[in-house]
């Protein structure tokens, strides 16, 4: 979010950005409402990111590369408690009005000021060990799958699952905290379809009948997420011929995989599918191998 590169349109988009594109789709307010007035949408989020505040604050207060951890995580709780109150008031305060994308930014913006780069990467660094320890045995669950359309739909499932695994919730941080969380148990638990966005059959029916020459995934959080969900899904366009790009944040929101860690990652996922299989020794993250691990502005 830092980022000092020059920010410029995602050149395969059919028409310019500023057009047509919304990041965040959630209707937070109408052009009918009162501008200095917040929505009962905007004020539910603001509570959500209020009540993330703790989790936040703990996570700060035990960050080992920042002196005075402890003081400075205060005043992060403070100074941004005092943002989102004053949302409530006047949501047209502090660049508003509020969104989750502004909301995520100006808690990232009052963190890196009091000096927090990365205050998830202890538990980032805990939950990738536990995932490349599980790679092999979701890549062979999906390879045993002989039906394309259920070998596909199984993938899918599997990134929805891993994307649970986001930690700005502050519900979620405290089951994650107490009880840990099983992917495979995510995979199983998910809502049955028809999903309230359900366009797989429509996918599948693509996926069946070309491959894609190159495909740009862009990451998202750490741990299950990237290694579980999206490198299996990755490892499926491959095998297809399709040329993989995987574009990682240079800084992170929340529990974000970052642009240093993917490499990492990658490496490690390699390195232990070399050593359970030689099956495995075409799945390389490499250039000559065609992924291409990129970095984007956080």
């Amino acid at each position: 979010m830092e980022s000092e590169s020059e920010l410029v349109p995602f050149p395969l988009l059919p028409t310019p950005i500023e057009t047509n594109y919304r990041a965040c789709t959630i209707p937070y307010r109408f052009p009918t409402d009162n501008p200095k007035k917040p929505t009962r949408t905007e004020i539910a989020w603001l509570d959500l990111f209020l009540n993330s505040i703790p989790s936040f604050k703990k996570r700060a207060e035990s960050d080992p590369t920042v002196p005075d951890a402890h003081v400075r995580a205060e005043k992060f709780a403070q100074r941004y408690s005092e943002i989102l109150e004053d949302m409530k008031k006047d949501p047209e305060t502090h660049g508003g009005p509020p969104d989750c994308i502004l909301l995520c930014r100006l808690r990232e913006q009052v963190l890196r000021e009091l000096g927090f780069r990365d205050i998830f990467k202890k538990v980032k660094d805990e939950e990738n060990a536990k995932a490349i320890s599980l790679f092999g045995d979701v890549v062979r669950l999906n390879d045993v799958i002989e039906d394309e359309g259920k070998r596909v739909e199984s993938l899918i499932r599997g990134i929805f699952a891993g994307n649970i695994f986001d930690l700005g919730s502050a519900q979620l941080a405290e089951v994650f905290s107490k009880d840990g969380m099983s992917f495979l148990a995510s995979c199983q638990n998910l809502v049955p379809r028809p999903w309230v966005i359900d366009d797989l059959e429509t996918f599948k029916v693509k996926w069946s009948k070309k491959a894609w020459k190159k495909a740009v995934i862009f990451v998202d959080n750490s741990g299950a997420d990237i290694i579980l969900g999206i490198l299996p899904f990755a490892r499926e366009l491959l095998r297809r011929g399709t040329q993989v790009i995987l574009a990682a944040n240079d800084l992170p929101s929340i529990n974000d995989v970052t642009y240093p860690e993917l490499i990492e990652i990658m490496s490690k996922v390699t390195e232990n599918m070399k050593i359970k299989s030689k099956s495995y020794n075409y799945f390389f993250f490499l250039d000559d191998y065609n992924v291409v691990p990129i970095s984007v502005e956080g």
